[in-house]
């Protein structure tokens, strides 16, 4: 790794702490996982569209990267979906255990989106986890298999938006506009989905005062903070090496699951064996994974 390419990798890291938490403020806040992802991408637009360099960034960008972004953003929103689907259905272990797999996902999909030819080193260090993902169905109640699926469909869904942010990015862009314009967009497009198919009670919730203060922590500390330096990271690393570094996330939310819901009593040790398996890909990722 180079300079620039070390930098980004303990930027990635500064996210996956932050984001650690995130399935823990997702328990957390009592909204379903709909109203949640829409009120959280929704403040997180609003607090950034505060910098005056957000609209500086935002008037530089020509009609096709704000298709591009805009599109990206209904990606991203569409992940937090199922990823607090799967945390409604199961729990934050299963949930972020499911992410993951994410890297067995960009090792197929970033060639494809970004049109770079695909390594075997990161196929193979993908297919490294599918026993742990076996061993996760196998170690969660039949009850939490829901969250299970959702949760992988989560995996697929980030690795995508990290592939088409990796193609769409331009070194000139402003990260903040950038975020921005993919949260707005993720907003309406949730908005869309949700009026057409539930209704606007489902869309429309007005979260208590415990749920608005958690999730402005939500907004300001686990989505604004880290996905400003991810988008950074993304200049210097791939997007297969992104989301290998976020399989460190489980680790982190799942202790502080245990510490705090007791998450562990209702998990198998089967369970936790497959976390280690996959979290061990890991440690092969500085002499293994291009930048």
């Amino acid at each position: 790794m180079n300079a620039a390419q070390r930098s980004a990798f303990w930027q990635l890291q500064g996210c996956v702490v932050l984001w650690g938490f995130t399935s823990i403020l997702g328990r957390l806040i009592s909204l379903p996982a709909l109203a949640l992802v829409v009120w959280r991408m929704a403040l997180a637009a609003l607090l950034l569209a505060c910098l005056p360099k957000v609209w500086r960034g935002l008037r530089q960008m020509d009609a096709r990267a704000l298709r591009q972004h805009a599109f990206a953003g209904s990606v991203i929103a569409l992940h937090w979906l199922a990823f607090y689907a799967a945390i409604k259905l199961a729990n934050a272990s299963v949930a972020v255990a499911c992410l993951a797999v994410a890297s067995v996902f960009a090792a197929i999909i970033e060639p494809l989106v970004t049109g770079r030819r695909h390594e075997r080193r990161e196929l193979l260090l993908g297919v490294l986890a599918i026993p742990g993902v076996w061993l996760l169905v196998g170690g969660v109640p039949k009850e939490m298999l829901g969250g299970i699926v959702a949760g992988i469909i989560a995996a697929a869904l980030t690795a995508t938006y990290a592939s088409l942010n990796k193609r769409y990015w331009s070194a000139s862009a402003e990260p903040a506009a950038v975020t921005v314009l993919q949260l707005f967009c993720g907003t309406v497009f949730l908005l869309a989905i949700g009026l057409s198919v539930l209704g606007s009670k489902a869309v429309f919730m007005t979260p208590s005062q415990s749920d608005l203060a958690w999730l402005l922590v939500l907004a300001v500390v686990c989505t604004i903070a880290p996905l400003l330096l991810w988008l950074r990271a993304l200049q210097h690393v791939s997007a297969f090496t992104t989301q290998l570094s976020l399989n460190l996330e489980p680790a982190y939310a799942i202790v502080l699951a245990a510490l705090i819901f007791k998450e562990h009593q209702e998990l198998t040790p089967q369970f936790y064996l497959g976390v280690v398996v996959i979290l061990a890909t890991v440690f092969l990722q500085p002499r293994n994974a291009p930048g």
